[in-house]
């Protein structure tokens, strides 16, 4: 295959990508001191992690406290890792919360829920995002389509980082003296605005640092309101310079390799 076309196809590629991993979705986040959404909702439940199991590589199956609602919600965790409370996590300072750690750490959520007829789409995800870093990453999908894709990044500029002058988001709450001042907690909101829904979450760490992805208070259902501050991220059209410039790349590149 000439050297232009193989270029061109894999920037058409990632073009596609990009528009597909980020539209249709909005971020807020919770003031400092939240722990749960302020959004509400046609159907909704919680996983806090306080009944399951401690270790790492821990799969289950939850209801999110949904088993007695006209719609139940079913999760199904895989290869997570559950800790007991301290500074990083335990939403409350208490009970138990999820965490991919170190490196490469990820684990899965699969996601449905049923009512009297039959299937019914999930549009919205939360959870209490605790000891932030930049290597929290967390992607959604339906079926093998990758519907959105957001790294803490611009969680961390819209709330302030913790060097310096005092951020209320900065160290755990329910703490004296404070535990972990230097990494922010917050809970963030994620709505599926097609409606359509989505029926898996990854989460993964990625920080080189050997960081930890800890969450608690899980929280899933089909949105209503939406609650919390909103965060820009990335749309479409400012993918699309992105995806015009990589296809300019694989001009230069064609011309280069003459």
């Amino acid at each position: 295959m000439p050297k232009f076309t193989s270029h061109f196809i894999a920037a058409v590629s990632m073009l596609s990508i990009a528009l597909s991993a980020n539209a249709g979705f909005t971020v807020t986040y919770e003031n400092a001191g939240v722990l749960n959404t302020t959004a509400t909702f046609d159907y909704t439940g919680v996983e806090t992690f306080d009944s399951r199991t401690k270790g790492i590589n821990q799969t289950f199956t939850t209801d999110f406290g949904t088993s007695s609602d006209p719609i139940k919600i079913t999760g199904t965790y895989k290869n997570v890792q559950i800790m007991e409370f301290d500074q990083y996590g335990g939403a409350g300072n208490s009970g138990n919360y999820a965490v991919a750690l170190r490196t490469g750490a990820s684990y899965d959520l699969e996601l449905s829920a049923e009512g009297n007829d039959g299937a019914v789409p999930i549009t919205y995800f939360g959870y209490w995002l605790s000891a932030l870093d930049a290597g929290n990453q967390v992607d959604f999908y339906r079926g093998d389509d990758l519907l959105f894709t957001f790294d803490p990044t611009t969680v961390i500029n819209a709330i302030g980082s913790c060097s310096g002058a005092t951020n209320l988001y900065c160290g755990k709450p329910e703490t004296n003296p404070i535990q972990n001042p230097s990494e922010q907690y917050v809970f963030v909101n994620f709505y599926d605005d097609s409606g359509v829904g989505f029926d898996r979450i990854h989460f993964y760490e990625t920080n080189a640092a050997n960081g930890g992805y800890e969450s608690d208070n899980h929280t899933v259902g089909y949105y209503k309101e939406k609650g919390g501050n909103p965060i820009e991220v990335p749309e479409p059209a400012s993918l699309l310079l992105v995806g015009l410039a990589l296809l300019g790349m694989s001009g230069v590149r064609r011309y280069s390799s003459k």
